[in-house]
């Protein structure tokens, strides 16, 4: 690719340049709450999409994303940046009905570069099913882009963060440490296969797996992107009013993301993340350090993290695991709310 269709990359991309989980909740705790009968999930439980419902069959599911550059390559960029907004239906177990683009770009750059971005994003888009309908487009110092994203779910067949149950398993569809990758290839440390990989593994849609959720009647789950699997596990376990335990050495990881944490190779979104759980979160003195902070690591486009009837673990993982996710693994489980939202474990 030639230089001038490369992006320059600023600072934290993806989901690492989320505002503090902490500063935004104080922010936006005095607005005004929505006040509908048609209105089934919205900003309350910190859900990743709203859901409103049209009629006895159909509940809209309404979310947008967007973020600065994480890779030089503006198709893949593209691709990643559409995956990760595309995922927040998927993690409501809907289908991607429209889309809108979502783009600033520096008036100096190269219109090519514009374009190779949208066609990465047009073609996630299509393969999740959907269709893109138009977006706005406005100059900015640097590239940022992501979508606007409209799905269709039955109003029976909601998944939300706030239905995980006493005794359900927890599985997690995708491995972690993309954020601890991405910042090693910015200091030269990350290899280029364990780099490439972790891009790959961006870019996997999580429709199937919404799929499969709905075929084993799945009513809990959250997509884990910018705060981390322990952010997002928190604010699961909150919403559903219960206790999760989390095993350090079941959680799938990407290959050399454990390798770049012991370098201390770990980006400034760890340690945000690390103040917005650690209130909440009973960690064993028995947890490796370099663990730990993986579960902290903002991710981008992430995996979904699932509640599952104990009843259906294998059956569901076994499934993952044939049609591409596969890393997929049990990771823990749910208990009757106690002191701590969340116990990570050995």
């Amino acid at each position: 690719m030639q230089n001038d269709l490369l992006l320059d990359i600023e600072g934290e991309g993806g989901c690492s340049a989320k505002l503090p989980a902490k500063d935004l909740e104080k922010a936006l705790a005095d607005l005004p709450k929505n006040v509908s009968d048609k209105m089934m999930v919205d900003a309350d439980t910190h859900d990743d999409a709203g859901v409103i419902k049209i009629n006895e069959d159909t509940a809209l599911i309404q979310t947008t994303d967007f973020f600065p550059a994480l890779c030089q390559d503006p198709y893949e960029f593209g691709q990643i940046a559409a995956a990760n907004a595309l995922s927040d239906v998927f993690a409501m177990g809907g289908q991607v009905l429209t889309a809108m683009n979502l783009l600033m770009f520096p008036a100096f750059k190269s219109m090519e570069s514009l374009k190779e971005i949208l066609r990465g994003g047009q073609e996630k888009v299509a393969e999740a099913g959907g269709f893109v309908v138009g977006g706005h487009t406005i100059t900015d110092s640097s590239v940022k882009y992501g979508l606007a994203v409209s799905g269709i779910v039955h109003p029976d067949k909601v998944i939300t963060n706030a239905d995980a149950q006493e005794g359900d398993v927890l599985i997690l569809s995708k491995p972690i440490g993309a954020g601890i990758i991405l910042s090693g290839k910015k200091i030269g440390e990350a290899k280029d296969q364990d780099y490439q990989a972790a891009l790959d593994n961006m870019k996997q849609l999580n429709k199937i797996a919404a799929e499969l959720m709905q075929k084993y009647d799945v009513k809990s789950a959250t997509d884990i992107t910018g705060f981390g699997l322990l952010g997002h596990a928190l604010r699961m376990a909150q919403a559903s009013r219960t206790s999760f335990y989390i095993e350090t050495t079941k959680i799938p990881y990407l290959k050399g993301a454990y390798e770049l944490a012991e370098m201390g190779c770990l980006p400034g979104a760890c340690f945000r993340n690390q103040e917005f759980v650690e209130e909440l979160c009973h960690i064993s003195s028995k947890v490796d350090y370099n663990h730990k902070m993986l579960t902290l690591d903002a991710q981008t486009s992430g995996g979904l993290l699932m509640a599952v009837k104990k009843e259906d673990k294998d059956k569901l993982i076994m499934e993952l695991k044939k049609v591409g996710y596969s890393l997929t693994a049990e990771i823990g489980h749910v208990q009757k709310q106690k002191e701590k939202a969340i116990y990570l474990i050995p």
